[in-house]
C-alpha cells in the first residue's frame, strides 16, 4: 500500500522552487527600486540647480529600471503592488512632475510615465513639496515673478487630490499624504503673500526716493 505521505516531496520541492523563483524576483525588484530612487533623487537635486538636461538624464534611467522592475514581478502578481514597487514608481513620478512644474510644460500622464495610478498621485503630492523649495528660491533672490502661477499649480493638483475619497487600501494612504500637503501650500501661500507686500513696499520706497 502506497505512504499517505508519497507524493509529499513532490509537492514539497514544487513550493520550493515556487518560492525561489518569487524570493530572486524580489531581490531583482528591491535592488532595481533602489536605483530608481537614487536617478530621482539625483534628477531633483539638478531641477533645483537648473541643470535640466542632467535631470533628464537620470529621469531616462530611472524610467529604464522602472520598466525592467515591472517585468522581474510580472509573473508574481502579490508583488505587483507591494510597496517597494510604489515607492519606486512614486519617487520617478515626482521627479519627472517636478520637472514639468518647473519648466512650465504639460505634466505626463501616469499612462507615458508607466506608473500605477497610486504611486503618480503620491508623485503629484510629494512634487508639489519640491515647487515649495522652487518658489522659496526664487523668493530667496527677492524676486517674485513667476511665483504666483506656481502657487496656482499647487493649488491645482491639491484640488484634484482631495477629490481622491477612496479607502486607503486603494490609495496607498493618499489622504495623509493630501493633509500634509494642505499645510504646505497654507505656508506657501503665507510667505509669498509676506514676499509680495514687501517688494511691494520697497517700491514704494524707491519712488518716494526718486
Amino acid at each position: 500500500m502506497e505512504r499517505a505521505t508519497s507524493n509529499l516531496e513532490a509537492t514539497a520541492q514544487r513550493i520550493r522552487a515556487s518560492f525561489a523563483a518569487e524570493d530572486a524576483a524580489r531581490e531583482k525588484a528591491l535592488r532595481m527600486g533602489r536605483e530608481v530612487i537614487r536617478h530621482s533623487a539625483n534628477a531633483i537635486r539638478a531641477i533645483h540647480r537648473s541643470e535640466f538636461d542632467s535631470a533628464r538624464e537620470s529621469l531616462a534611467s530611472a524610467r529604464q529600471l522602472v520598466d525592467e522592475a515591472k517585468a522581474s514581478v510580472e509573473d508574481h502578481l502579490e508583488m505587483k503592488h507591494a510597496g517597494f514597487i510604489h515607492d519606486a514608481q512614486k519617487e520617478y513620478a515626482e521627479g519627472s512632475i517636478t520637472l514639468a512644474l518647473v519648466l512650465n510644460q504639460p505634466l505626463p500622464t501616469p499612462e507615458e510615465l508607466g506608473v500605477a495610478y497610486p504611486a503618480y498621485l503620491h508623485g503629484l503630492a510629494e512634487a508639489v513639496g519640491e515647487m515649495r523649495r522652487h518658489l522659496l528660491d526664487i523668493l530667496r533672490k527677492n524676486d517674485t515673478d513667476g511665483c504666483e502661477e506656481l502657487l496656482s499649480y499647487m493649488d491645482d493638483i491639491y484640488g484634484v487630490l482631495v477629490t481622491m475619497d477612496f479607502p486607503d487600501a486603494l490609495t496607498f494612504g493618499l489622504r495623509r499624504a493630501t493633509d500634509v500637503l494642505r499645510s504646505i501650500l497654507e505656508k506657501t501661500r503665507g510667505d509669498l503673500t509676506i514676499a509680495m507686500r514687501q517688494k511691494d513696499l520697497e517700491q514704494k520706497l524707491d519712488r518716494l526716493k526718486a
